[in-house]
């Protein structure tokens, strides 16, 4: 009886380490099917007979991105929705291009771990641990530097040149939260009171910062 508990014990364990974990892929290919009315996590794959080269392969991410902003940055990533064979494999990759002194502010990937590779300048970069632990380090020119999933993390050019990036995402569709944007433009707005007391803020400053990333006002 004690044994056939265990047993039993142990495969409840294995199934619910299964249902928790992405499943593993189980064909070549899925290419996504944005077409179609059935919703999963994901994309529907289209008949495998009916993929070509073409849902496969990108072009372009060796022109640089229009940097004429206040943030002096941009991101061009190429997920599932530019490259619909990229459904159910689990990556995407993005090219960041900065203009002399040009950032990218406090943001996360909730759905992925970013590699980011310099090509070209110089940035300084880092994240946040969960215990608040700042890791930052300047790359340069072939530097390599991960930021773990879902940590808040931020690159800035600090040279008086352009800078240029390849970021591996470990997502499909890695999505990205801008920190400043989510606070203090998010749609309702969140409390100005509440906000006032989370930043040690008075509510005149937390109502300008408002505006200033208000739906429309913050690029």
């Amino acid at each position: 009886m004690a044994a056939r508990f265990l047993l039993l014990a142990i495969l409840a364990l294995a199934s619910s380490h299964a249902l928790a974990s992405d499943p593993s892929q189980l064909q070549d290919f899925c290419v996504a099917d944005p077409g179609s009315n059935v919703f999963v996590n994901g994309f529907v794959c289209k008949d495998p007979k009916m993929a070509k080269a073409e849902d496969f392969f990108s072009s372009g991410l060796d022109k640089p991105g229009n940097t004429g902003n206040k943030l002096g940055s941009n991101v061009t990533l190429l997920d599932v929705t530019q490259i619909p064979g990229l459904n159910t494999l689990g990556i995407s990759v993005a090219r960041l291009d900065f203009a002399p002194y040009g950032f990218l502010p406090p943001h996360t990937h909730p759905r992925a771990t970013e590699l980011l590779t310099l090509l070209e300048g110089t940035l300084y970069v880092g994240f946040v641990a969960s215990n608040n632990q700042l890791f930052t380090k300047v790359l340069n020119k072939g530097d390599v530097f991960v930021f773990p999933q879902g940590l808040i993390h931020f690159q800035f050019n600090k040279a008086k040149t352009n800078a240029v990036a390849i970021s591996g995402l470990s997502s499909q569709d890695p999505g990205v939260i801008l920190v400043p944007n989510a606070v203090f433009g998010a749609n309702p707005p969140i409390s100005d009171d509440l906000l006032a007391k989370a930043f040690q803020l008075d509510k005149k400053t937390v109502d300008w910062l408002q505006a200033q990333f208000s739906m429309g006002n913050s690029n």
